[in-house]
């Protein structure tokens, strides 16, 4: 995977690629001199797949890595075999970032403005990109506010209005970065519906531990390292186990 670069545009350098997985080879990361993960390695292929731990843990480093918001200090990620440090811009139109935040995310007045910017920056036609987004805002019960301000939404529309502008972009996948943690309880259900709904694979990292139900696979995080790795109910045992 070294020594060469691919050509061509990024859109044509992820339609070529095949989905295979994401690979995490002997990663550590550090912000300045502050070490926050240590000799990762992990591959994802899994549909539905959960990111668990204490808080500095290091998983929502790890999770910014997944699509090349933090490029690794060491080691390497790679997409399909596309190298987050080379092939950035095909690594992102394959994996899409939900952020805990909306308010982080949206950057436009109107929700249908918020919801085309991506596909702007992708050159796509204004014809499709219309079609695009009012599917996209109908699917999640937005079409009535597509003319609203954005900053006027509540909490959980704000929410589905960020998943709504990862989703136009149709990703291969969608990493959430504990995308339920300002939610109140109806809303968190919702979101956990629209998770459990999508046909892309999903990373998600969370607090929310009855989210992973129906989960592939859960990896637990302390301390910047992988302690646990498995199916939910093992994953979650020994995380709590390591609470107590």
């Amino acid at each position: 995977m070294t020594g060469w670069r691919r050509r061509g545009t990024p859109a044509a350098v992820a339609a070529a690629v095949p989905r295979t997985a994401i690979e995490v080879r002997r990663v550590g990361h550090a912000y300045g001199e502050r070490p926050v993960l240590h000799d990762v390695t992990l591959t994802l292929a899994e549909h539905r797949i959960g990111v668990i731990g204490g808080n500095g843990s290091g998983k929502s480093t790890f999770a910014r890595l997944l699509n090349g918001l933090v490029l690794p200090t060491e080691g390497q990620v790679l997409v399909d075999g596309l190298d987050t440090r080379t092939d950035l811009r095909a690594v992102r139109r394959r994996v899409g970032f939900v952020f805990q935040d909306p308010d982080a995310q949206i950057v436009h007045p109107t929700v249908a403005e918020d919801v085309a910017f991506g596909l702007q920056n992708q050159g796509v036609p204004a014809e499709e990109r219309a079609v695009r987004v009012a599917e996209v805002l109908d699917r999640y019960g937005l079409a009535g506010h597509a003319d609203h301000p954005a900053h006027l939404l509540s909490g959980g529309q704000k929410q589905l209005l960020a998943i709504a502008g990862v989703l136009v972009m149709r990703p291969l996948r969608v990493v959430f970065d504990e995308p339920t943690t300002l939610l109140d309880l109806a809303n968190k259900r919702r979101i956990a519906r629209v998770v459990a709904e999508l046909e892309q694979d999903v990373v998600v990292v969370t607090h929310d531990l009855d989210l992973l139900a129906g989960f592939d696979r859960v990896v637990v995080f302390a301390a910047g390292r992988v302690v646990a790795d498995g199916p939910p109910a093992e994953s979650v045992a020994a995380y709590l186990a390591s609470m107590a």
